[in-house]
C-alpha cells in the first residue's frame, strides 16, 4: 500500500484492515504510517531498519512494529515473497494487552516472533482474504488478533527493552538514536528543534539533517508523531480528561491538539476514544 517512489506517502485509509503479498524489495527511503504491520517473510531474510537500528529478519517469522515510526527495507534476498497485515491503531489500542507492552511498541520496540510459524499459515491468511466470503476474511482478521496477542505475550517472557542490534555505521546514526532517546523522555516540555538539538549537543542543522538522512522527516514531526502516538494511549486506556492529556502529552493547549489530532487521524479525541471503547 505504499506508493511507488514517494516516502511517506500512503495509499488507502489508516482505519483499514488489510491484507497483502509482494515480492520484497529494498526501498529508496523511508516511509510510515499510522497503522501496527505485522509481516512476514515466506522465503528468505530481510532487514530493516527502523527507528534509526537495524533488525534482520528470517523467514516463518512473525514481527511486528508501530509503523508511524519511520521505516525502510534496505536489504532483502532476491525473489522473497513478503506477506504484509496492517492492523489500524484503534483495533490495535483495543485489544486486552498489557499496558506495558503496548507502551513499549508505540514507543519503538520491534517484536520478532522467538520460533518460525511456518509459511503456510501467512499463504492460508492471503487466500482466504483474497478470495474468501465476509465470513472467512472475519476468521482471518479474529486469527491475526490472536497470533499478535501470543506473539506479544511471548515476546514479554523475554522483556520490552529495545535489544542491542547492529547499527549503521556514520554519525548521522548517532544522532538520530540520541534525539529519539531525548524525545521519548522529554516530550511533555516545551520543546523546539534548537532545546532539543541543545540537549543533544548538535547543532540544529545537523540534528535535522541526521534525521532526515535516517528515518525521511524532520526531528519535530518525529516529535509530534511520538505525542500523538501517546495521547492515542492514553485516550484508550484511561478517563483521563482530554485537556489533561493534551498537556501531558506536550501539546500545550486542548485547541492546538484538537486541531492536530483532527488533522492528522480525520477524527476527534473524544470520537477516538469511544472507537476504542465499543471494540
Amino acid at each position: 500500500m505504499r506508493e511507488s517512489g514517494a516516502a511517506g506517502k500512503w495509499v488507502g485509509s489508516p482505519r483499514d484492515f488489510l491484507i497483502e503479498q509482494h515480492v520484497a524489495d529494498t526501498m529508496t527511503s523511508a516511509h510510515w504510517h499510522d497503522h501496527i504491520e505485522i509481516n512476514l517473510l515466506l522465503e528468505g531474510s530481510m532487514t530493516y531498519l527502523f527507528n534509526g537500528r537495524q533488525e534482520y529478519v528470517e523467514a516463518g517469522r512473525l514481527v511486528l512494529f508501530w509503523a508511524a515510526i519511520p521505516h525502510q527495507t534496505i536489504s532483502v534476498t532476491p525473489e522473497s515473497p513478503l506477506v504484509c497485515i496492517y492492523l489500524p491503531l484503534v483495533d490495535f489500542l483495543a485489544m486486552p494487552i498489557e499496558a506495558t507492552a503496548r507502551q513499549a511498541i508505540l514507543q519503538g520496540a520491534f517484536i520478532h516472533e522467538p520460533n518460525p510459524s511456518g509459511e503456510t499459515m501467512g499463504a492460508r491468511w492471503i487466500e482466504e482474504w483474497s478470495h474468501g466470503d465476509q465470513v472467512r476474511r472475519q476468521l482471518v482478521n479474529d486469527e491475526i488478533g490472536l497470533r499478535v496477542r501470543r506473539l506479544i505475550l511471548d515476546h514479554a517472557d523475554v522483556g520490552f527493552n529495545r535489544r542491542e542490534a547492529t547499527a549503521l555505521a556514520g554519525p548521522s546514526v548517532r544522532y538520530t538514536q540520541t534525539l529519539t532517546d531525548l524525545i521519548s523522555t522529554r516530550y511533555p516540555e516545551a520543546l523546539t528543534l534548537t532545546s532539543i538539538a541543545k540537549l543533544a549537543r548538535v547543532h540544529p542543522t545537523t540534528a535535522n539533517r541526521s534525521f532526515r538522512d535516517v528515518l525521511g522527516i524532520s526531528v519535530m514531526e518525529y516529535l509530534t508523531r511520538f505525542r500523538l502516538a501517546r495521547a492515542m494511549q492514553r485516550l484508550a486506556e484511561t478517563d483521563d480528561a482530554i485537556l489533561e492529556i493534551a498537556h501531558d502529552c506536550g501539546f500545550g493547549s486542548s485547541a492546538r491538539f484538537y486541531d492536530i489530532f483532527k488533522k492528522r487521524t480525520e477524527t476527534t479525541p473524544r470520537q477516538f476514544r469511544l472507537m476504542t471503547r465499543s471494540r
